[in-house]
């Protein structure tokens, strides 16, 4: 894949995480989990980008998937609803949003896709004494990204 195509891709992560700080951005944290169709272990991290709406939070992420012969840098822009819940600390989500994926199907020889993607996400979050947040959540690949992963994920509050 060219520099540029990387660069350009980067430049838009980085400017939508810029802007989730005027809407105010109250965390960021770590995820990782499994992927099926390709196989594999995925990890990245994600920014709590703040409420666009009444339990509507804009939460991108990035994820980097190795395995099945292949790698996948996912970059994933999510709108989550949170629903009210009374099971305590929890409180489920569902969503989705728009994805680019760079597959790399050969680094050897810079064989490369860019791909635009749609998913849809469902999960469970549950506050932590510290503040920060647990999540594990289902992610279903609809248009041109894999199509199940599983990932758990923790959100610290800065």
């Amino acid at each position: 894949m060219r520099r540029t195509t990387v660069c350009t891709l980067a430049a838009v992560f980085v400017l939508s995480l810029a802007s989730a700080g005027s809407v105010g951005a109250t965390g960021w944290g770590p995820r990782l989990g499994l992927t099926l169709d390709p196989d594999q272990v995925h990890f990245g991290a994600h920014v709590d980008a703040g409420y666009l709406a009444d339990q509507l939070r804009f939460q991108p992420n990035f994820e980097l998937g190795i395995g099945d012969n292949r790698s996948i840098a996912a970059f994933n822009f999510d709108l989550l609803y949170l629903f009210n819940s009374n099971m305590g600390a929890w409180r489920p989500y569902l969503g989705g949003g728009a994805a680019a994926n760079i597959v790399d199907h050969d680094s050897r020889r810079g064989n490369s896709d860019l791909q635009a993607g749609l998913n849809a996400v469902g999960g469970i979050e549950r506050g932590l004494s510290s503040g920060g947040r647990f999540l594990t959540e289902l992610r279903l690949g609809l248009i041109d990204t894999p199509d199940l992963k599983w990932t758990v994920g923790w959100t610290f509050n800065h």
